[in-house]
């Protein structure tokens, strides 16, 4: 269980971390360098699912190397997938990490909505429905891994 109290804010309680693969913790199917060891650390605090369409084929070994669930969803239904995903979770206690429009509504319906901006970008309706923005996937792990970070962040 990850706990922080935010003031203005309250107490945030989150068990589950789903992340998006392309554009968010890879580019062009591999992972970006940094990404495994942090997550490493994040699963002592949280259950940990990349939800994916798995668009170069190589979310298997990227699930793998990383020691998290891997869930494939459809190339043309992914954000009502990913949707429902979180909500089976429990959308309030879930953290969201995505970047492109098939993260729209997990990144709607999550606790904590965080989008990345990397080197595919991101979709306006990703950036829409998110609480934080940051450029790089390794500053959103960071905010996670140093909550002072984001208390920062989210405080009013």
């Amino acid at each position: 269980m990850y706990q922080v109290v935010v003031p203005g804010v309250g107490e945030l309680i989150f068990t589950d971390l789903v992340l998006d693969m392309n554009g968010t913790i890879s580019t062009d199917g591999r992972l970006i360098p940094g990404v495994k060891w942090r997550i490493s650390k994040l699963r002592e605090k949280l259950n940990i699912y990349l939800v994916t369409a798995d668009t170069f084929g190589l979310a298997s070994d990227a699930a793998s190397a990383m020691g998290v669930s891997l869930t494939v969803v459809s190339p043309f239904d992914g954000n009502r997938d990913k949707e429902e995903f979180v909500a089976r979770l429990g959308s309030e206690s879930t953290i969201a990490i995505g970047n492109g429009f098939n993260d729209t509504g997990m990144l709607r319906s999550a606790g904590l909505p965080i989008v990345v901006i990397g080197q595919e970008g991101c979709s306006i309706d990703a950036l829409k429905n998110a609480r934080i923005a940051v450029r790089d996937i390794r500053d959103a792990l960071d905010l996670l891994l140093e909550p002072r970070r984001l208390i920062a962040t989210l405080r009013a």
